[in-house]
C-alpha cells in the first residue's frame, strides 16, 4: 500500500482531543488522528489490553512533536466497564483541563454472528453486546466528553452502509450501526445548544482489522468498486479528511449528519453492467 498523504496546515492548532478506536496502522481512526496531526492537534488514545498497547503505543509516539517534554497520553479503556471510561475521562481533566474533540471507532460483534443468516445466527448475547459497544458506547463516551468540553467541541463516530441498505454477513452489526446513527442524532440534539457537534462518517469499504471479520469481505470489496459512481475503492484520506471538516471549525453549524464517504456507492441504484461484470469475473 502507498504511504498515504495528509495535507498539513493548522485547522486544529491548538486544540486536544481523545482517540477511540486505534487498532494498528491500518485503522481508520489511525488516519484520523494522522490527518488531525498534520493539522497541528494534540491527542490522546486509548486501547484496550497489553497486547494492543503494544500496537498504539508506537504509533502514537510517532505523533510526538520534535523536543516533546512528554510521553503521548495512553489510557487503558475497555468501554463496557464504567469504571474504566470514568477513569479515561478523569485522567483527560486531570491532564488537560478541557477536550475539544472526540473521535469514536469502536465496534464489535462476534464472528459467529457475522455470517450466513441473520435470523438463524444472531443470539440475544451476541446482539446485547454488538449494540453495547458498537453504539452505547458513543452515548456514553459522549456524555463523559462533553463534560469537559467547556468551550463547546465536536464529536465523530463511524458508521457503515449496512445501518441503511442489506449487506450480506453484515447481520447484526447494521443493526448496531442503524443504532449508532440514530444515536449520533440524539447527542447531536442534546449537546448543540452547549456548541457541541456531534456527526457520523458512514465509509464504504476499507481493508481494516474489523473488516476482515466480516464473511465474504473480498466479494464486498470487488462489489463496491465496480457499483460506486467513482468506481474506485474508498480513500482512507478521503475518511480522514471528512473527519477533519467535521471536527475544525470547517463544520461550523453543521450536526446530527451521516456523512458518506464511499465513492458515491451509496447514491447508486442499480450499477453499470459492463463494469459490474468485469469486477466480478462474469
Amino acid at each position: 500500500m502507498a504511504e498515504q498523504h495528509f495535507p498539513a496546515g493548522e485547522l486544529m492548532k491548538g486544540k486536544r482531543g481523545l482517540i477511540m478506536g486505534v487498532a494498528n496502522k491500518n485503522s481508520i481512526a489511525w488516519a484520523i488522528a494522522r490527518q488531525l496531526a498534520a493539522q497541528g492537534a494534540e491527542m490522546a488514545f486509548t486501547y484496550q489490553g497489553d497486547a494492543l498497547l503494544r500496537r498504539v503505543k508506537p504509533l502514537a509516539e510517532s505523533l510526538q512533536r520534535p523536543n516533546a517534554n512528554s510521553q503521548p497520553i495512553l489510557l487503558d479503556c475497555d468501554v463496557t466497564n464504567d469504571q474504566q471510561m470514568e477513569t479515561t475521562f478523569h485522567r483527560l481533566k486531570e491532564e488537560w483541563g478541557k477536550i475539544d474533540f472526540l473521535v469514536h471507532a469502536i465496534a464489535f460483534a462476534g464472528k459467529d454472528q457475522l455470517a450466513g443468516s441473520f435470523v438463524d445466527n444472531t443470539t440475544r448475547e451476541g446482539f446485547k453486546s454488538a449494540l453495547d459497544i458498537s453504539a452505547y458506547s458513543f452515548v456514553d463516551a459522549a456524555r463523559r466528553a462533553s463534560e469537559i468540553m467547556n468551550d463547546g467541541g465536536a464529536m465523530v463516530t463511524m458508521t457503515y452502509l449496512g445501518s441503511e441498505r442489506v449487506i450480506p454477513n453484515y447481520n447484526v452489526m447494521g443493526v448496531a450501526k442503524a443504532a449508532l446513527e440514530a444515536c449520533t442524532r440524539y447527542i447531536a440534539a442534546d449537546l448543540g445548544p452547549r456548541g457541541i457537534r456531534v456527526n457520523a462518517i458512514s465509509a464504504g469499504p476499507i481493508k481494516t482489522l474489523a473488516a476482515a471479520g466480516i464473511g465474504s469481505g473480498r466479494h464486498m470489496f470487488k462489489f463496491n468498486k465496480a457499483a460506486s459512481a467513482m468506481r474506485d475503492n474508498t480513500d482512507v484520506v478521503g475518511v480522514a479528511g471528512a473527519a477533519l471538516y467535521l471536527l475544525s471549525d470547517l463544520g461550523l453549524s453543521c450536526t446530527g449528519e451521516t456523512h458518506h464517504v464511499d465513492g458515491g456507492f451509496h447514491a447508486i441504484g442499480m450499477p453499470q453492467e459492463t463494469p459490474l461484470k468485469e469486477a466480478l469475473g462474469s
